[in-house]
């Protein structure tokens, strides 16, 4: 989850953007994402030259739980806090405060995780694949595309990442739902009261405006305990509390404010980076190499996120354009979708985390399937950027054929303006 162009003013009074901070550095896009897959390269290399020592540190116990299981089940919550405090944020005062005004983005969203899930069913049912794992390639990993675009789109209309966005708030929120209602098993009714409850308290603290952030970690922590055994998957605690954060638009030093300032840095500096060293490792062979391209979970995965997030994004997108009033942004056209198009076929965080839970019992199985996040996402950041430097090219050309034409029209009246004054004899 990033930051939104629509973020208030107030925050701008309390950061000297003169002044270098490693936090700022930390909360920039690019940085996330870099940061993000430099753990993922790690990893990779790690289980490739010592696979049995990857294996021994992920699965290190540490109190009840195992080092790959506090990243998922424990880190990540404060990764899906912030998510739920920029979901806040937009249903205040952001795009998703007026559906109409984003129409192409939002649809754009859910088709574009409709396309990959598609794909993915098609193929496993095809192949007598395991159809459960339709989850896995929907999601789109903002960080990481965002940090793609930052750098090789940046001389492209600001609306290219505003829809980027938009989409990724929208995105973000389905792939929350998806997790919430696909992956809760087992549903234990007394300890989902116990979340419940402490989600009630945090909202009437708020509703208060207590504002001391010392009260409110003992209830985060309790809700997060007790969503951990209720069989809904912990980080929707993380959401539920990030939502029911208070937000006025108006207001100074909001707490939603306050709080994703101080955590923004923590989340990726360091949470998505242990995630995705203790998730995206995996020992690829050639027989594994091989099953990329041959068995259906991997295939679907490579196949939902380069082609059906590509169909989807740019199906939506095109759809909603051509059957309502809505319009692309200013300064974008066709061509500059099929870039975002494909941009959103990188998916890694939440991706991964749904091969985890999909098919954290079938480690084979699970092998693949992160190979196939981790390949798809590949491939489709190397398409992207293609896209996104030719989409550049043609820009550039497009603003000197325009600017030449300006300075004809500008010698034009100079030479008319004098010939204009003379009278006739």
């Amino acid at each position: 989850m990033t930051k939104t162009a629509s973020q208030p003013a107030r925050r701008a009074r309390r950061i000297n953007p003169d002044n270098f901070h490693l936090g700022e550095v930390l909360r920039a896009n690019t940085t996330g994402g870099v940061l993000m897959l430099i753990a993922t390269v790690i990893a990779l290399v790690w289980a490739f030259v010592g696979e049995h020592g990857y294996e021994s540190f992920v699965e290190y116990p540490i109190g009840p739980y195992t080092v790959a299981e506090w990243a998922s089940d424990g880190l990540l919550t404060v990764f899906f806090f912030i998510s739920g405090l920029e979901l806040k944020r937009e249903f205040t005062e952001g795009s998703l405060r007026r559906p109409a005004d984003a129409m192409v983005p939002i649809i754009a969203a859910a088709c574009g995780m409709a396309g990959p899930a598609l794909v993915f069913i098609v193929i496993n049912t095809a192949e007598g694949g395991a159809i459960h794992g339709w989850a896995v390639p929907v999601a789109t990993d903002i960080a990481f595309a965002l940090a793609v675009l930052a750098v090789a789109g940046k001389h492209l209309p600001p609306a290219l990442r505003a829809f980027m966005l938009t989409l990724a708030i929208a995105d973000d929120l389905g792939g929350i739902i998806v997790i919430a209602v696909v992956f809760s098993t087992d549903l234990s009714f007394a300890w989902l009261a116990g979340a419940v409850a402490c989600m009630l308290a945090w909202w009437i603290l708020q509703r208060r405006r207590v504002d001391n952030g010392w009260i409110y970690l003992p209830i985060f922590l309790v809700c997060w305990y007790c969503m951990l055994h209720s069989g809904v998957h912990a980080t929707i605690a993380g959401v539920g509390l990030g939502l029911l954060t208070r937000n006025t638009p108006e207001a100074l030093n909001e707490p939603l404010d306050r709080w994703q300032h101080a955590l923004d840095p923590w989340s990726a500096g360091f949470v998505v980076p242990i995630f995705a060293l203790t998730n995206a490792g995996v020992h690829v062979d050639g027989q594994l190499f091989v099953s990329l391209w041959t068995d259906p979970v991997p295939l679907g995965i490579i196949a939902g996120l380069v082609v059906g997030k590509f169909i989807g994004i740019f199906a939506g997108s095109w759809l909603t354009v051509h059957l309502s009033r809505a319009r692309l942004g200013d300064g974008l056209t066709w061509g500059d979708m099929l870039a975002a198009a494909e941009l959103g076929g990188v998916g890694l965080t939440v991706s991964l985390l749904i091969a985890h839970l999909s098919f954290i019992d079938d480690p084979g199985v699970y092998d693949e399937a992160k190979t196939g996040v981790l390949i798809g996402s590949f491939i489709s950041a190397v398409i992207a950027v293609v896209l996104l430097q030719w989409r550049t090219a043609v820009h550039k050309r497009m603003r000197r054929e325009k600017a030449l034409a300006a300075e004809r029209a500008r010698q034009q009246a100079a030479v008319t303006a004098p010939a204009a004054g003379v009278p006739s004899t």
